[in-house]
């Protein structure tokens, strides 16, 4: 592993952290505290990035150019095991819903939520917009938003409003006069 290394989440238990090797592409590794061993979790000639474990820690989400653009792929944690493509019209930057069940991700200024099923094995529903609006990227491709303990609201940063009037500045000049005027000596 380099020693540029970006890192992805904690697993529920705080004891892993799924992180990506920063290079030409990029890897998914993940760190036991317990040792302190990195082992390599998805090895592909593409760049995968953004690791998130789900709250149970069983299935990790990524988003991978593997199909020619980025798209948002699952798979079980240890594993061994399959992947899952939830994304069908690219995705980056997948976040679990806290509360189990949903996947969300962005696609451009969207929000796309995926309901998913784990048992008896990992199966996810059809891609459904929940809103769109002028939020600011992440400058890489890790999750510039978090969501709710609950699962209900988002934080986002939004962009600042475009062609906004500058603020008016006003100078006054001769203040100190024009008060004395107002308040002469005498009256305190």
């Amino acid at each position: 592993m380099s020693s540029n290394n970006v890192p992805g989440s904690w697993s529920p238990d705080g004891q892993e952290l799924c992180l990506t090797e920063d290079r030409a592409v990029r890897k998914i590794w993940i760190l036991p505290l317990k040792d302190r061993k990195p082992h390599l979790f998805v090895d592909s000639p593409t760049y995968d990035t953004a690791p998130r474990f789900s709250p149970d820690g069983n299935w990790i989400a990524y988003s991978s150019n593997e199909s020619g653009r980025y798209e948002i792929y699952v798979r079980p944690y240890p594993g061994p095991g399959g992947k899952w493509q939830i994304s069908t019209e690219g995705g980056s930057e997948p976040v679990w819903n806290p509360k189990g069940h949903e996947l969300f991700y962005r696609q451009g200024q969207k929000m796309i939520a995926v309901d998913y099923s784990a048992q008896p094995t990992f199966s996810a529903g059809k891609p459904k917009l929940l809103f769109e609006g002028p939020y600011v990227p992440t400058p890489r491709s890790f999750p510039d938003y978090d969501v709710s303990p609950d699962g209900q609201r988002f934080l986002m940063v939004k962009a600042p409003e475009q062609a906004q009037a500058p603020t008016p500045i006003n100078v006054v000049l001769n203040w100190y006069d024009e008060l004395k005027q107002k308040n002469p000596a005498g009256n305190k």
